[in-house]
């Protein structure tokens, strides 16, 4: 971890109060702990930050049996694969990542299974990287008609990891467009409250085009060796 974490995060927290100020919304942060130890943890914990993203199961349950008496909200920002649900559904409070019908299902079913409800976001590829994964902008409307039917999964919102070459150019289409999708949802379904876009790297521009949800590690943490 950086020597300086308090002050990277009071920086991003007051970066946070003033995009909040002006845009008259609540904006959360969701500060990503994938590699970092237990003691890392602890010292973000201590200045008041209860959300914690994590990329890899097994990984994330340790330190989620660790601080299981700690009022923690755990986000999985990873890929989802099939054999990883059942854990998911038990330790997890949100998953962002959702972009295949197969995989809601599986997730509906472990959270009936426990009797859980469980925060989602569905992932956009909004860039159209054949890297990322995420469903297209125009398969949206479709996609969640097939969500709604699964009643363990409360949808929350969107998420996206939009292109880093949008920031290198200036380019801030891609985050207008989530926007407005988000804003057309927002209208249409109860639930549907959470914009999650925004890293380390592009944290400030996704916040100026209505993000209320960022997800920031490298920043705090250091760039993983």
């Amino acid at each position: 971890m950086k020597s300086d974490y308090l002050g990277i995060l009071s920086s991003i927290k007051k970066d946070i109060d003033d995009a909040s100020i002006e845009t008259k919304k609540d904006i959360s942060l969701v500060v990503v702990t994938k590699s970092q130890s237990i003691e890392n943890i602890s010292k973000i914990l201590d200045t008041g930050n209860i959300s914690f993203g994590e990329n890899y199961v097994d990984e994330a349950i340790r330190k989620i049996e660790h601080f299981q008496k700690e009022c923690i909200q755990w986000h999985y920002i990873g890929k989802i694969q099939s054999n990883k649900i059942k854990k998911i559904s038990k330790y997890f409070d949100w998953v962002q990542t959702i972009s295949s019908i197969k995989h809601a299902k599986l997730l509906n079913k472990a959270c009936d299974d426990i009797s859980k409800e469980m925060n989602i976001c569905i992932q956009v590829n909004i860039d159209r990287e054949e890297s990322k994964s995420g469903i297209l902008i125009e398969e949206l409307d479709d996609f969640i008609e097939n969500i709604l039917i699964l009643d363990r999964l409360v949808l929350r919102g969107l998420m996206a990891l939009p292109a880093k070459i949008n920031v290198l150019k200036e380019n801030i289409n891609s985050y207008k467009i989530l926007r407005s999708e988000y804003d057309r949802l927002k209208n249409k379904y109860k639930h549907i409250d959470t914009l999650s876009i925004g890293m380390s790297n592009d944290y400030k521009i996704a916040m100026d085009n209505g993000s209320n949800m960022i997800r920031i590690g490298a920043l705090i943490f250091g760039e993983r060796k």
